[in-house]
């Protein structure tokens, strides 16, 4: 029984949150810090430690799955390169989301920063 572990479905469907993910993560890791949601900021986190994790590991196996997620070179080469060596003696906690304040016109949802 799998109970309990919905991830936010942001009222799209599966390939737009997907492609929603995934862009945001090659933007966090390209700017190494973006403006968001805070929703969009909490499930982006566990799907970006994943990656950092696969950089950690540093093997071709993981570069490729890591390619496979963000679906660009230039992401993956920062990701291996530059942000995985610098949290290698690290366990986890890579990234933290640190809230803003309301959005004002709109819909007054609430913002965050993501950042490593």
């Amino acid at each position: 029984m799998s109970q309990r572990n919905k991830a936010p479905a942001f009222n799209r469907p599966r390939n737009q949150r997907r492609a929603l993910l995934r862009s945001q993560a090659r933007s966090l890791i390209l700017e190494e810090r973006i403006a968001t949601t805070e929703a969009k900021a909490k499930a982006l986190r566990p799907f970006v430690e994943r990656l950092v994790s696969y950089g950690k590991k540093g093997t071709l196996a993981s570069r490729r799955l890591a390619k496979s997620r963000l679906g660009d070179d230039a992401a993956v080469k920062k990701l291996f390169d530059t942000i995985a060596p610098r949290y290698a003696d690290r366990k986890g906690g890579y990234t933290r989301v640190v809230k803003r304040t309301r959005r004002s016109a709109g819909s007054a949802a609430k913002l965050a920063y993501i950042a490593f």
